[in-house]
């Protein structure tokens, strides 16, 4: 054999595919790695396909419901909160605060009662809102929660300095020892404020003793629980 046709031979050995070598294997090695298949059948990919389909219509309500309630129970927290600082506020300055609530654009924000130069109520912080999908209202229910209002309703409107009432607002006042007055300043239960997501009913009630509770209950019977 010539060098050239050595070295051709040499270089068309160095530029075998990986398919050409196989050859190389015993004969039933060869064989089956042959007729293997390079991938997954069409039956295979529409079972797999088929599984993510099953769990996704299972997983995504339960994710959604999650979330709706994470939110709502994020609000009535921060609600509950709210109007505990406020009654801790109307006692640091020995003098009136309340929750203003409007119903209209969902927020909330606390205010205190100035008494020097003009008689006016003062906003402290920024307004809180409600999350996405929750509002007040407490849907069709017709009981308040037990032992605390007559009658289930959001507390009175708020009022002006000059005493004239707020169109959809609600406003829970505190005095200064704590405890929730009426307009004429004499001790009420009628301080609450409730919210809904259309699911549950929430609810943020305070007693005439100034006693702060948290309620649930279902949108369609009134079955309050106490949180």
């Amino acid at each position: 054999m010539s060098f050239a046709l050595a070295v051709g031979k040499y270089e068309a050995d160095v530029k075998m595919t990986p398919k050409s070598m196989i050859p190389t294997l015993p004969p039933a090695r060869r064989r089956r790695a042959l007729s293997a298949p390079a991938g997954y059948s069409l039956i295979e990919i529409l079972v797999v396909v088929g599984i993510i389909a099953v769990v996704s219509v299972i997983a995504v309500p339960m994710t959604g419901n999650s979330i709706r309630s994470f939110r709502i129970t994020g609000d009535i927290r921060t609600l509950t909160n709210t109007v505990s600082l406020t009654k801790m506020r109307a006692a640091s300055t020995f003098d009136q605060a309340r929750v203003y609530v409007d119903l209209s654009t969902r927020t909330y924000h606390v205010e205190t009662w100035q008494k020097t130069g003009t008689p006016a109520w003062v906003t402290e912080g920024g307004a809180l809102e409600l999350s996405t999908g929750v509002s007040f209202g407490f849907s069709g229910l017709a009981a308040a929660p037990p032992d605390t209002q007559g009658t289930l309703a959001q507390a009175p409107p708020c009022r002006t300095a000059a005493g004239v009432d707020i169109g959809n607002t609600a406003c829970v006042v505190f005095n200064s020892r704590g405890i929730p007055v009426d307009s004429s300043g004499s001790p009420t239960a009628l301080g609450a404020v409730y919210l809904t997501d259309g699911s549950v009913v929430y609810g943020v009630t305070v007693s005439a003793s100034g006693l702060i509770q948290s309620w649930t209950s279902q949108p369609s019977t009134a079955t309050w629980t106490r949180q």
